[in-house]
């Protein structure tokens, strides 16, 4: 059975835990969104753009505090990139962003097919990031891990409320 034909995500959540999914997977899509459009945007732009920029952001904060942290990182990673990177970022991005937004909308139609897709997916994002982690600490991929297991629980739950609701 590939159509749910008990609680839908898109009727009004019942539980704590079913808003708690629904708010989950409208960040979910929320992420994928801005992971396509910044994909688009890093196939546009070329590094020595974004080294310009990254000078224009960080001048103000720099004359105060030569040694400012985010400043300094910024410029950092912006001397760092080049086309390839930049098309690899790109590339990861729109990926990503796309399978993210189409699992979750296949889950917002209320597919159980889709969650288990979700779930797994999730982990092989969660697992790469814990790589990435692992070799450099990212407070910001670190909340998104955080927030991916969160998902992936919800998920789960949901998806055994429903497999059950569909064999009762």
């Amino acid at each position: 059975m590939t159509k749910n034909t008990g609680y839908n995500p898109t009727e009004q959540p019942r539980t704590a835990t079913d808003k708690a999914f629904k708010i989950a997977l409208f960040f979910k899509a929320l992420d994928g969104f801005l992971e396509v459009a910044g994909g688009i945007f890093l196939f546009i732009i070329n590094p020595d753009q974004v080294n310009r920029w990254a000078a224009r952001l960080t001048q103000g904060e720099l004359s105060r505090d030569p040694h400012d942290f985010i400043a300094t990182h910024i410029l950092k990673t912006a001397h760092h990139l080049t086309g390839a990177s930049l098309d690899f970022g790109a590339a990861y991005l729109l990926v990503q962003g796309a399978i993210k937004l189409i699992i979750v909308f296949e889950v917002m139609r209320g597919h159980l097919w889709a969650y288990l897709l979700l779930i797994g997916t999730l982990g092989l994002f969660v697992i790469y990031q814990v790589y990435r982690l692992a070799t450099q600490f990212s407070l910001a991929l670190t909340l998104l891990t955080v927030f991916d297991l969160i998902i992936i629980y919800l998920a789960q739950k949901e998806y055994r409320r429903q497999t059950e609701a569909n064999t009762a």
